[in-house]
């Protein structure tokens, strides 16, 4: 109830009941990273979180965002796949040889494809390629830079800044977090759905030649997740001497999707050996605990001047968390709207989100959507809508 001069809360919340007899433990899980984070993204739990916060140098998992930037103006028709782009002599003399650290084998002025730069930068980690896309893009590096810290801001890597392309050591102005790296990829993953499939899940690349004998140079794909973990698509390896080894993957199986990140190992076995393990215990030692059904009604939420007072909350698809498996969790569920909502409302908008906590998981986070249209109010329905508020009724 809203009576005259009251504030309206900036979030209304419905408590919902969800209980179950027996109380689980996390299953454990340990490992020699020094970051070690983990998020079923299928229902936004962390199922691990080891100095996930911690600033970090990426190495080139900071190409991640580079490519992300690419994906995001080619979405947006400002840039196309079979578009050229030449190799200056003076990024060519840079990034060559074996003091530049991994490489695409790019020739000074070749023209090189989008397409093919993407697939030198996903699949090969080519420092080279990241710059001759970034030049060819925005004119130099350092403004191509800008779009990325640009971009992270729109993402809410609220912990991460970028000073090369290709996260190349730079005295600390490049650093990220494990929870901004599972950030970005889940932002890869839900907003460039074809790019993702089509350049992160490539097993090798071929693109230059031998000196001497002329034979094309193939390099295999470093994610020590494929072919080793069903499901496995991505996304980045990076290595430095200041940041170890580190690993930003994904995979899916049976509708779940996880990201993990890893960072601070101490060689490319150990990164093989534990991001595997690590995968597939979030796949075993969890399981997901279906709640509603897409469609299913969960709440209702009050509308202002709205032809109705109210619009019922559904399920936009069907809705699951992650529960330790083998055995029940006690869990609270509650769902939270900025409100009352604003008519006009379309059905299907993503207007409140079911919260999930549990002590095993904390906090996951489901969207619910409008069920149906509430068009604004007429004029007798906002008369209407004024007597209540001034006379408090509800």
């Amino acid at each position: 109830m809203t009576g005259p001069g009251r504030m309206k809360p900036a979030y209304l919340v419905a408590l919902l009941s969800l209980s179950a007899p027996a109380i689980a433990a996390a299953p454990p899980f340990d490992t020699t990273a020094k970051v070690a984070y983990l998020k079923d993204l299928s229902s936004g739990a962390v199922l691990y979180d080891k100095a996930g916060d911690l600033r970090m140098p990426p190495a080139s998992m900071a190409k991640m965002m580079t490519v992300y930037v690419a994906f995001d103006l080619l979405k947006k028709g400002e840039l196309k796949l079979d578009q050229k782009f030449q190799v200056r002599p003076e990024t060519w003399k840079q990034w060559h040889g074996p003091a530049a650290g991994s490489t695409m084998f790019l020739s000074p002025g070749e023209e090189v494809s989008v397409a093919d730069l993407l697939a030198g930068i996903v699949t090969l980690s080519g420092n080279d390629a990241c710059v001759v896309l970034a030049e060819g893009i925005s004119g130099t590096e350092p403004a191509f830079v800008s779009l990325m810290n640009e971009q992270a801001r729109k993402l809410g890597l609220t912990n991460s800044h970028f000073g090369t392309s290709n996260g190349w050591p730079d005295n600390g102005v490049t650093y990220v977090t494990a929870r901004d790296l599972a950030r970005l990829a889940e932002a890869t993953i839900r907003d460039h759905p074809k790019l993702y499939k089509d350049f992160y899940s490539r097993l090798d690349f071929t693109w230059g030649k031998t000196m001497g004998s002329g034979q094309d140079i193939t390099q295999a794909n470093r994610d020590p997740l494929l072919g080793r973990v069903a499901g496995a698509d991505g996304l980045k390896t990076g290595h430095t001497e200041e940041a170890g080894y580190g690993f930003t993957g994904s995979a899916e199986q049976n509708g779940r999707r996880l990201v993990m990140v890893m960072a601070g190992l101490s060689s490319s076995n150990e990164r093989i050996a534990q991001s595997v393990s690590f995968m597939n215990w979030g796949f075993r030692a969890w399981r997901a605990r279906p709640l509603f059904a897409k469609g299913k009604q969960v709440q209702t939420a009050e509308v202002q001047l709205g032809n109705a007072r109210e619009v019922g909350l559904i399920a936009p698809r069907d809705l699951t968390v992650t529960v330790p498996a083998g055995a029940a969790s006690d869990m609270t569920m509650k769902v939270v709207y900025q409100g009352p909502l604003k008519a006009p409302i379309k059905a299907g908008d993503h207007v409140a989100d079911l919260v999930v906590t549990s002590a095993d998981a904390g906090q996951q986070l489901l969207p619910l959507v409008a069920a149906s249209d509430v068009g604004p109010a007429g004029f007798f329905d906002r008369l209407w809508a004024g007597l209540r508020a001034l006379f408090g009724l509800a």
